[in-house]
């Protein structure tokens, strides 16, 4: 490219560059409604959108159900009319690996799994309910014994719809780390979008969104567990190249001799063994299906899941970041902008991608909206996707 045309390109970028912002759902909707709205984000700019359904939409609008999808129908059919693009979001709400619950419902032994922990006064294996797996009985520092269990987490994602209860649904959490489960989500999810929109992949429907896979998703008992699931200390002892169980009390303990490492080092394992379970598949399945899989995965300096991305991305959320603040390029999350740039260079992608904006409150200004882009773009950012900081709607 010569410098005349990478000139005229920043000045008018091709449009699958442009903005594609976040377009909740989570309302009663309306076709004529949704039309209106697409030709006002194409009036201010816009090349594309993110179809993500989000808490507030009714019941009789359940995730993957055939009166959702309907509407689906209408934003691609208007997108491609325009010659816009219409993004899939992967979840009902989020983390990404659930299904809102579809997971777990087509096999309970599906459920998120975690590891925890059973102080002993001696060397012996402590009685189990049913469900519940041992891992080890080890030593611990200064005497006792710590039995290490998996067992099913007390885990859930956020859902669609409202509860007079809770203030929205919490359906059951998925088990990451078990590749059987996660085939069950491509089932529950990108089967069924392929069979419905799938002469629309690679073209109208160029990608579909994966966000924030949490190995734990959300969960009530966060502090006490961590993640694991049955048979995850044989994967991790893999990835490590050791045996990793006399270090199992680091995970929860701090006097154990170096118990930040050991913690770390499970850590890297379990992620690296996510990479084989979550996102190698769903990698594998966009390849299959002429689509590109974009998102990001749950923390801004993850960079080694972004490998298995056709669009790589990161989320600048929750004012983690802000303007002439040390969090712009002194902490974990200023390290996202670049996490995509760098993947994108060295894994030779045409693009990468760069939620922003979502959760920073009422009181984001067009002037902080305008900074988070720039700081977006300039550490090589290609792709924009604003989350709505207020709730929009699409009622008719």
């Amino acid at each position: 490219m010569t410098m005349s045309n990478l000139t005229a390109a920043f000045l008018d970028p091709p449009r699958e560059f442009g903005v594609m912002p976040f377009w909740f759902l989570n309302d009663d909707l309306d076709e004529a409604e949704m039309r209106r709205q697409i030709a006002d984000f194409e009036a201010h700019g816009a090349t594309g959108f993110i179809i993500h359904p989000r808490v507030g939409l009714p019941t009789k609008l359940s995730w993957m159900s055939d009166a959702l999808l309907a509407f689906y129908d209408v934003a691609i059919d208007e997108a491609q009319r325009r010659g816009m693009y219409a993004l899939l979001y992967d979840e009902g709400m989020y983390p990404s690996g659930s299904s809102a619950g579809q997971v777990v419902a087509a096999n309970p032994d599906f459920q998120c799994r975690c590891l925890a922990r059973i102080e002993l006064d001696r060397d012996a294996p402590p009685a189990l309910d049913a469900d519940q797996n041992l891992v080890a009985v080890v030593p611990r520092r200064g005497g006792g014994h710590l039995a290490v269990i998996d067992r099913k987490a007390d885990a859930y994602i956020r859902g669609l719809h409202l509860d007079a209860v809770t203030g929205e649904n919490r359906p059951a959490a998925g088990d990451l780390l078990n590749p059987d489960a996660m085939a069950q989500f491509i089932r529950c999810v990108y089967d069924v979008f392929a069979e419905r929109f799938g002469a629309h992949f690679g073209r109208t429907v160029p990608a579909v969104f994966t966000d924030e896979p949490g190995l734990l998703a959300k969960c009530d008992e966060a502090g006490e567990v961590r993640p694991g699931t049955t048979s995850i200390l044989e994967h991790v002892n893999r990835i490590l190249g050791y045996d990793f169980t006399p270090h199992l009390p680091a995970l929860w303990y701090d006097d154990e001799p170096d118990a930040a490492r050991h913690r770390d080092a499970y850590e890297r394992a379990v992620h690296l063994r996510l990479n084989e379970t979550y996102y190698a598949q769903l990698s594998a399945w966009c390849d299959a299906h002429g689509l590109a899989l974009t998102g990001h995965p749950a923390e801004g300096d993850e960079l080694a899941s972004l490998r298995y991305f056709h669009v790589p991305g990161q989320d600048v959320v929750w004012r983690n970041v802000l303007p002439d603040h040390p969090t712009a390029l002194a902490c974990p999350q200023s390290a996202q902008g670049k996490c995509t740039s760098s993947a994108m260079i060295h894994l030779g992608r045409r693009r990468n991608a760069n939620e922003c904006c979502g959760a920073y409150g009422h009181e984001l200004t067009y002037e902080e909206m305008c900074w988070l882009a720039n700081w977006c773009l300039v550490r090589g950012g290609t792709a924009i996707g604003p989350t709505p900081t207020h709730v929009a709607g699409c009622a008719g």
